[in-house]
């Protein structure tokens, strides 16, 4: 008989050990201090935390403009909006920089606003055979340079204006006096500008052109520029004499009611076309000046 109880015991008999394996015991090992430490330093999970420890915030303080939030977006928003206005302005005003002629655009053709800038304002001055009546009344007391008027000077002036100039078209003032007669223009104008444009024409367009006042381009006209961005290649000197008179009686004075020299040059002879508009008055009005006290030499 086996002694004692099997329990405790170190020591079994072999039948007992056949039927009644011992246990086998658990694989434990005892963690070195090194690893004690490790397992110190872990994270403490949020719920094991005490009532007096805090979670500090990862992501820092708020931002000090949160507060603006309100008022800034719509601040930033008008400044945008008060830049690409200022753009647009500074783009509008490059834009409107003197640069080629002033032109309006129908289909198919451009017309200069100098001649009036579509077909059927031409059409109005150019197909006429003496003065058109005026869309408004004229002043009867217009004031001084009023380019209307019976002739102050005579053809012998005329002519020997030319021929002191040497002028391509001497000998030609009978027809310069005789349109501005027709047309109600004191022929005297018609000589200013004929000075001031090409010296009467030895010099510039009006060399080829023939055109008393290099008028920009007009549908019955060969034009000397591409575009109708040139000048109006008149068919003789006559033509030329004909077409100014037509062009200011009939356009300027008719239609735009600007009589005086004052008026009619900003438009005939704009800034926009690198002219200076005051120098031209006042050429012009030296001239008539000069001629009316006798004297044929232009300073």
């Amino acid at each position: 008989m086996a002694k004692g109880s099997s329990y405790g015991q170190s020591e079994r008999s072999e039948e007992e050990a056949k039927y009644f394996p011992q246990p086998r015991r658990r694989a434990t090992r005892l963690l070195s201090e090194e690893h004690e430490k490790e397992r110190d330093l872990l994270p403490v999970p949020p719920s094991t935390l005490r009532p007096h420890q805090h979670i500090v915030d990862s992501e820092g303080p708020p931002s000090p403009l949160a507060r603006h939030h309100s008022w800034l977006k719509p601040f930033l928003l008008s400044m945008v909006v008060v830049l690409i206005g200022m753009l647009v302005l500074l783009s509008a005003g490059l834009l409107q920089r003197p640069g080629n002629p002033q032109v309006v655009t129908i289909p198919g053709q451009v017309y200069p606003v100098q001649i009036g800038g579509s077909y059927d304002t031409f059409n109005a001055w150019e197909n006429s055979n003496g003065p058109l009546p005026p869309k408004q009344t004229l002043p009867s007391n217009p004031g001084p340079y009023s380019v209307l008027g019976k002739p102050t000077i005579t053809v012998a002036f005329i002519n020997k204006v030319l021929d002191t100039y040497h002028s391509p078209a001497a000998g030609k003032g009978q027809a310069l006096y005789d349109y501005g007669v027709q047309y109600g223009i004191d022929p005297v104008y018609g000589l200013a500008f004929f000075l001031h444009e090409s010296t009467f024409g030895t010099a510039g367009e009006a060399r080829i052109t023939h055109s008393l006042g290099n008028l920009r381009c007009i549908p019955t006209r060969a034009c000397s520029g591409p575009n109708g961005q040139g000048y109006a290649i008149m068919n003789s000197w006559e033509d030329g004499f004909l077409q100014w008179y037509k062009l200011i009686r009939n356009l300027y004075v008719a239609i735009w009611n600007r009589i005086t020299i004052d008026q009619i040059i900003p438009k005939y002879a704009p800034q926009a076309d690198h002219n200076d508009e005051a120098a031209y008055i006042r050429s012009v009005k030296h001239s008539i000046d000069t001629w009316h006290a006798g004297l044929m030499v232009v300073q």
